[in-house]
């Protein structure tokens, strides 16, 4: 999969696909790591993006980085967000066919952000008008908008998504996005009047308190400080420093203005808003019936003047409700505890249908221009799914069960769209196919929505039964139906090990992800949508028409419960998503304290689980990247082979296999199902899909095939000529700024030299890769440049370090003691006597002869060190006799076939040329042919390197008592040893040194 325009990878590899071990999860944490720390932190599994969140800005987002992206196939360049983003504009214009990306993965680890990185790719890299620019503007700025009003600081992310967001981009069949539809889900209302310690409200209340005009705060009566108000206070966590409030205000007002918003209803959301923190400040007091009366009536009267609503309506709303007596309609006052209870209803319910609204006005200003400008066309679109990662809180409540299973729907969906349906396509075309096992979560999602039996469908008989239900009546019943599942746990069921671990009020799901505790405690109250309830059935108050918005709320949707309507609406998105080609992106949090660089092995291990990584590894590792219905794959590629062009006449398997057979597939490369073509490597099909660009042009395709031959050739002429000219134009701005850096190369480090710095560095860097010393005996270095001189030194050092290192680790404990050997050699000898040079490469023997074992008797044991073939010359006649010299660790022998001839003990040895024996009145004169290694062996084992001595022309030695002898050494014809008129051992040796004899 190596791009053609992009080196490989310095560090890891960009595609899982390539690892060794693609089995060991190890091998892919290891890879993955590797990546993270040199802020590579996008990597491929096939044609699915791993992102890692870096918690910090990178400088790869720019417009010059989504042009390099731009139109390019899916692996030429590396893993980055742009790339799947354009692979699915590119399939979705070619083939006319509907996309949507998923992105998933925990809260914290950079799923809204990826969704807003691939809004701004296709913002600037789709072709556009005047006209349709109005439209990507409202694309993009919609996306401050509901993250203002639906995103909040969690302990986890500073920006989490507290609302799943379903967004439909839509493209006319030029590839212009020309409008989009958002379909929201579950809005955590329950965070409008309650925050975890640590955790903010959403962003609005604190942005419009900060940024807003001070006009705008004293119509709506708000004071700036946070800590005026108590739903913005109970996380202790008003100001956050890597939030500016006021600058995303800014942001925030200009989306209005551009999503066409009018002021009229700006003025009442901003009321409507304002009003949920008066409502917040409302205080209760019993009276002596101990019923709930309002002590301060400012804050109502605020609310009153901003929803409209009648002072004492609204009163009345908050401190009594409805029941039947009699079938008639009474009014109940509540005491202090439901008061609250019925405020903070009051409050959710105001929150979540302006949210609701927001939703329906933001799609009624795209829908209306997508109306007007696709009139009778074929729209194609691109879904972005970006929804709550899986949560796992110290308190887990409904809103963590209902966003829970949301993820295992999302899995499931992952299951069966990647890995079962990838194994039953093989096998439904006949290819052969290793099963892969891997966790079927529908279990889990069966325990949760079966039908009358799964959890929801539980809480919703224990809502809507006659009688007094309650939280634990309800977990009473699951314990009833479901005790038995092996996925559900309460205390009552669990073993004694486990119930320590949980609460009375508490039941435990095993999720795909991992076991998560759920505190039944305000199921059933957020469940009946007792928030809406209150209002609607329980006072005179009709909220949904209280304000400007007209929210469609029907009689017939009360009777529905939140969780049923939240497995509806996820039920409906998993049917668009599955009638859509998928593109995954898998985003991954690398440490709980978003910290940059720190890489939580622990915790990301859990993350490559339950996201179902290595699964997917494996399937694309056993299967094929590409698959395509032979009638299709023949429709697109069929210009490249002449018998397939222009038309095919016959079945089209057929053509396909005439066509590959023409491109040159090898068999290893693809596989010919029964109606489809699988094609295993990317790198087969992206040639494949440059030569069918490449023969565009040269037939002529539509819509220029129409055109003269003429014509036809001066289009492309001029394209040629364009791209020349874009090319030329490149290159002068390039060698301009090279010049420029040139110039000031000895300046600081300025904008001026950078690039021609960072060059020149990069250039000496990359040769002196290919010049480094093989070994520690090459002295050449490459010559580097003035402001490169400090570091090459540094480096030449480490290198040559480096290089000393793997040559000792390389020496093996036999190799080490012929180096030692070679160093007193070369003390001994070097420069003093001839043939000694020739003699270095020449390894020393153990030994040169196999010693008699009556000799090694004679020796008493003592271990032979080393033996070798010698000529011994008697003092007086110098008549030559053949000898073994033998070496042990304290003496010399001179031996003859069994008989030990002579011993020389180390100690009485003075000379290694004149050789005293004890005991004995003369020294021994010995013939040797290796004598470099005789000597050196000899010498060691004596520990007398110093007694060598080289002499040169003539010798003399000891024959007995008072006697001296004389060895005259000469040059002649041929080499030869006798006896001298005068009485001298001669010696002769050839001119030519092609034998070396000394002598002792």
């Amino acid at each position: 999969m190596e791009g053609a325009l992009v080196a490989r990878d310095r560090v890891g590899v960009q595609d899982f696909v390539l690892l060794d071990s693609y089995t060991s999860e190890a091998a892919f944490l290891d890879n993955l790591r590797k990546r993270y720390r040199e802020n590579l932190i996008y990597t491929y599994i096939g044609t699915l993006l791993v992102s890692v969140n870096p918690y910090k800005e990178l400088d790869f987002y720019s417009v010059k980085q989504m042009e390099i992206y731009q139109g390019v196939n899916f692996f030429e360049l590396p893993p980055h967000i742009y790339a799947i983003a354009d692979n699915a504009y590119r399939v979705m214009c070619a083939e006319y066919n509907n996309h949507f990306i998923l992105i998933s993965g925990e809260s914290g680890a950079g799923k809204t952000e990826a969704s807003k990185k691939i809004l701004q790719y296709f913002a600037v890299t789709c072709p556009t008008t005047e006209q349709l620019q109005i439209v990507r503007d409202r694309l993009l700025l919609s996306n401050p908008v509901l993250e203002a009003f639906g995103n909040a600081k969690t302990l986890r992310n500073d920006n989490s998504s507290r609302f799943g967001k379903y967004m439909d981009i839509q493209f006319d069949f030029k590839g212009a996005p020309v409008g989009g539809h958002i379909l929201s889900y579950l809005i955590e209302k329950s965070r409008v009047v309650h925050q975890n310690n640590g955790e903010r409200n959403f962003h609005i209340f604190y942005q419009l308190l900060e940024g807003g005009e001070d006009d705008l705060l004293r119509w709506l009566g708000l004071e700036r400080n946070p800590q005026k108000y108590m739903y913005l206070i109970q996380g202790r966590c008003a100001k956050v420093s890597s939030i500016n409030d006021k600058s995303d205000w800014k942001t925030v007002r200009k989306a209005f203005s551009v999503i066409d918003f009018t002021e009229t209803d700006i003025e009442h959301l901003f009321g409507v808003i304002a009003s949920v923190l008066h409502l917040g400040n409302i205080q209760y007091e019993e009276d002596s019936n101990g019923h709930a009366i309002i002590t301060n009536g400012s804050q109502i009267k605020w609310i009153s003047k901003l929803l409209g609503v009648h002072l004492s309506i609204l009163q009345e709303a908050l401190t009594h409700r409805k029941i039947e007596a009699r079938s008639e309609e009474v009014l109940s006052p509540l005491n202090i505890d439901l008061a609250f209870c019925a405020r903070d209803a009051a409050a959710k319910a105001i929150y979540g249908r302006t949210f609701t609204w927001l939703v329906n006005k933001i799609n009624g200003s795209l829908a209306n221009k997508v109306g007007f400008l696709l009139a009778n066309t074929v729209k194609t679109v691109i879904g972005l799914l970006d929804i709550y990662g899986f949560e796992v809180f110290d308190t887990n409540s409904f809103e963590q069960f209902c966003i829970n299973y949301c993820n295992e729907k999302l899995q499931q969906l992952l299951i069966e769209m990647t890995l079962k349906a990838e194994q039953e396509e093989y096998e439904m075309e006949g290819i052969e196919w290793e099963p892969i096992p891997y966790f079927n979560n529908k279990i889990i999602c069966d325990l949760v929505e079966e039908k009358h039996k799964g959890i929801i469908s539980i809480l919703d008989e224990e809502c809507l039964r006659p009688g007094e239900a309650t939280d634990l009546s309800f977990l009473e019943k699951l314990e009833e139906k479901v005790g038995d599942h092996a996925h559900f746990q309460t205390r009552k069921l669990a073993d004694q090990k486990t119930r320590k671990s949980i609460d009375w009020v508490d039941f435990r799901l095993l999720h795909y992800a991992g076991e998560v505790t759920y505190c039944v405690v305000g199921f059933l109250e957020k469940n009946n949508d007792l928030l809406y309830r209150n209002l609607k059935e329980g006072s005179t108050v009709d909220f949904s028409n209280c304000t400007v918005f007209t929210v469609s709320l029907t009689e017939t949707s009360l009777s529905v419960q939140v969780a049923t309507q939240f497995k509806n609406s996820l039920a409906s998105l998993i049917e668009i998503l599955m009638s859509k080609e998928p593109s995954y992106i898998r985003c991954i949090k690398p440490n709980e304290g978003k910290e940059p660089g720190k890489f939580d092995d622990v915790l990301i291990r859990h993350q490559v689980k339950y996201l179902g990584l290595m699964e997917h590894l494996r399937v694309r590792r056993a299967g094929f990247a590409y698959r395509r219905k032979y009638e299709l794959f023949l429709q697109r590629y069929k210009s490249l082979c002449p018998a397939t062009w222009p038309h095919w006449h016959g079945p089209a398997a057929d053509g396909v296999e005439r066509l590959i057979k023409h491109i040159g597939y090898k068999p290893e490369e693809y596989k010919l199902g029964r109606t489809k073509i699988f094609i295993r490597f990317p790198r087969t099909l992206f040639a494949t899909e440059d030569a069918f660009e490449y023969s565009k042009h040269l037939l002529g395709t539509v819509p220029i095939a129409f055109l003269s031959s003429i014509k036809l050739e001066a289009c492309w002429r001029g394209a040629l000529a364009r791209r020349e000219a874009k090319r030329r134009m490149w290159a002068v701005e390039t060698i301009r700024r090279f010049i420029k850096g040139f110039i000031n190369r000895k300046n600081p480090l300025c904008p001026e030299n950078n690039e021609f710095i960072n060059f020149v560095q990069f250039t000496y860097l990359t040769k002196l890769r290919d010049h480094v010393p093989n070994n520690v005996l090459d002295k050449n270095w490459l010559k580097p440049p003035a402001i490169l001189e400090e570091t090459s030194e540094m480096l030449k050092k480490i290198c040559m370090r480096n290089l000393v290192r793997q040559y000792c680790q390389g020496i093996t404990a036999e190799k080490k003691a012929q180096l030692q050997q070679k160093v007193v050699a070369s003390a001994i000898f070097r420069g003093k006597k001839d043939g000694y040079p020739q003699s270095i490469s020449q390894p020393f023997a153990d030994t040169r002869l196999n010693v008699n074992p009556k000799v090694l008797q004679l020796i008493r044991g003592e271990k032979v060190k080393y033996g070798t073939p010698v000529v011994k010359y008697n003092r007086n006649g110098f008549k030559a006799r053949e000898r073994q010299l033998v070496l042990t660790q304290s003496a010399a022998y001179v031996v003859e076939m069994a008989k030990i001839k002579q011993k020389i003990d180390y100690v009485t040895l003075k000379e290694v040329i004149k050789v005293l024996a004890k005991g004995q009145n003369g020294d021994v004169i010995l013939q040797c042919e290796h004598i470099f290694e005789t000597v050196t062996k000899l010498c060691m084992l004596a520990n007398k390197q110093n007694a060598v001595q080289v002499v040169q022309g003539s010798l003399q030695f000891h024959i007995s008592s008072g006697k001296a002898g004389m060895i005259a050494f000469t040059t002649g014809q041929a080499p030869q040893i006798y006896k001298a008129k005068n009485g001298h051992l001669t010696v002769v040796r050839p001119d030519l040194r092609t034998r070396i004899l000394s002598y002792i």
